[in-house]
């Protein structure tokens, strides 16, 4: 007589846990199917009572990006016949935007869905990770917006150029991911947090390659720690990546103004990443030693 195993891979199946005692980042991907109820739940609160739904997606950035570009690009004058400025300054606020929305949205995710926090014993980083992917939702149609309008301007990129895009994006959602847990947790106990985070949010466009290019700070600080501290920036890494592979490509080789990227772009993004992961790693323990006095103080 043989006896039945329940199979380990069975997500649905799988228990739920006190607070405490959870596996961390890891049990919420375990139970992805808790996950994606609260992704949903969270797609359907922003859309509910609104006409056009998910083409808001595709009209903020774009009436954003407009902004910039007709401030910047033309009353201000800083494009200095700069190639593609326009594909230059939206790539950078996909990035910027994801980030943003990401460590916004995951601040305020545990007061959000208190309810749920008081009643349920689930794993209580499922509540930022499910800020993320919705960001990542709405992120998107930037995406798509930003792939047509490369296609027009002749975009040829390279194996590696693809490479650079992923490692960016890795940045930015591990560095995003990592903020959010810690900030999640802080704001349970002082809501000051949440206004912090927004304050913090209105330097991150002037943080990063994305209205000006990487050579202007090459020219006013190369060579110094100047340069050093600014390219140690998570966001402006994830950015200078990700304009490898949309921007860089449709500049040609005898472009008027070429594209000047940092030196061991690669290298240096590794190791961005890596210590982003260590960010997540402190992350994941500040948060695992504050969850057990969530539903108290909430």
């Amino acid at each position: 007589m043989t006896t039945q195993v329940a199979d380990p891979g069975r997500v649905p199946d799988a228990p739920l846990v006190a607070p405490g005692d959870n596996g961390g980042l890891h049990n919420v991907f375990r139970q992805r199917y808790l996950l994606r109820l609260l992704v949903r739940k969270e797609l359907q609160a922003r859309y509910q009572g609104s006409v056009l739904g998910l083409l808001w997606s595709y009209v903020l950035p774009l009436v954003r990006f407009l902004a910039y570009f007709l401030v910047i690009g033309f009353i201000f004058n800083m494009t200095r016949g700069m190639t593609n400025f326009a594909i230059h300054i939206f790539t950078g606020l996909v990035m910027v935007h994801y980030f943003t929305e990401t460590f916004s949205s995951g601040t305020r995710s545990i007061v959000k869905n208190k309810g749920l926090v008081r009643k349920m014993s689930l794993p209580r980083e499922m509540f930022p990770v499910a800020a993320m992917l919705v960001s990542a939702y709405h992120t998107i149609p930037q995406l798509v917006i930003l792939v047509v309008g490369v296609a027009l301007t002749g975009w040829s990129p390279e194996p590696l150029d693809f490479a650079a895009g992923l490692l960016g994006f890795s940045i930015i959602a591990v560095f995003g991911m990592g903020l959010a847990l810690i900030f999640s947790a802080a704001n349970v106990f002082f809501k000051d947090f949440q206004n912090i985070v927004q304050t913090f949010t209105i330097f991150v466009t002037w943080s990063v390659p994305m209205i000006y290019p990487y050579d202007r700070i090459a020219d006013l600080f190369e060579g110094t720690w100047v340069e050093q501290a600014y390219l140690a920036n998570p966001i402006a890494n994830g950015v200078i990546l990700f304009q490898q592979l949309f921007w860089v490509p449709t500049v040609g080789p005898d472009a008027e103004y070429p594209a000047v990227m940092p030196d061991h772009l690669f290298t240096r993004g590794l190791i961005v990443l890596a210590a982003c992961l260590v960010l997540l790693a402190v992350a994941q323990w500040i948060f695992t030693r504050l969850e057990g006095k969530f539903a108290e103080r909430l």
